[in-house]
């Protein structure tokens, strides 16, 4: 019998670094379309997909807000990339069939359409595949944010954390602890309380109130999207006290 998804819709939340690749910086069209692919295996399981791209390949607002410039100009670049990536994700997977359609809180009407609730959540019902770009559209609130939100206005079951080189949440630093241990689940309050960098605190306290769980895991191993879809254990579960990680 075929596996059957978990999952009605998703929200897939992919950092800019994820589509650098190695290089760290730019956009690396290889890692692209590769998770153009992952995206189009779970959309042909019949999951309705949408997906907040990062922008800290191109441009990060906090970092030039360190360096002097002003916070929401900063901030505003920084939406700016995202767009960028959004169309770049968008043409890998139009090359290879899947039908999307680029959302944008900042309304740019000659390259993607103006954020709607009702319009994003009707493309998906058609089978298209959403990418929100441009953040909420306000400073100083990350696209972690803008997951949780969006995920929250369209009810998505699920966020997909889908890290480059990071297999899940662990309790200490595995880069500076070598006896560092994965967890496979971990509560919301948790995260917060020890500061663990699954997403930023506003993002982790929106999932928290909205109870949508979050699964962080490395796209770079082949299949992970399809198999969080699934219902297997891959990488890391955040959630609310006494839920496991199935």
């Amino acid at each position: 019998m075929t596996a059957k998804p978990v999952y009605r819709r998703v929200v897939l939340k992919l950092s800019g670094e994820a589509l650098a690749g190695s290089a760290g910086f730019g956009l690396d069209l290889d890692v692209i379309n590769l998770i153009a692919g992952q995206i189009r295996a779970v959309h042909e399981l019949g999951v309705q997909v949408a997906v907040v791209v990062g922008g800290g390949n191109i441009w990060r607002g906090a970092a030039g807000s360190l360096r002097g410039m002003d916070r929401a100009t900063a901030d505003y670049m920084g939406m700016l990339a995202t767009v960028i990536n959004a169309l770049a994700l968008q043409d890998a997977l139009e090359k290879i069939g899947v039908e999307t359609r680029v959302l944008t809180a900042i309304e740019m009407r000659q390259i993607a359409e103006p954020y709607i609730r009702r319009r994003a959540i009707r493309h998906l019902e058609k089978g298209r595949v959403v990418i929100f770009a441009s953040g909420t559209g306000n400073p100083y609130f990350s696209t972690d944010t803008t997951a949780a939100l969006r995920a929250a206005e369209i009810e998505a079951e699920v966020i997909l954390m889908a890290k480059r080189g990071v297999d899940g949440v662990y309790d200490s630093d595995p880069r500076t602890n070598p006896d560092a241990q994965k967890l496979e689940f971990i509560p919301y309050i948790e995260v917060l309380n020890r500061g663990l960098g699954v997403m930023d605190s506003t993002a982790t306290s929106l999932c928290m109130d909205n109870k949508i769980p979050i699964i962080v895991f490395d796209f770079n191993q082949p299949e992970n999207i399809v198999r969080a879809c699934l219902g297997e254990r891959v990488g890391t579960k955040v959630g609310s006290e006494g839920e496991s990680h199935g």
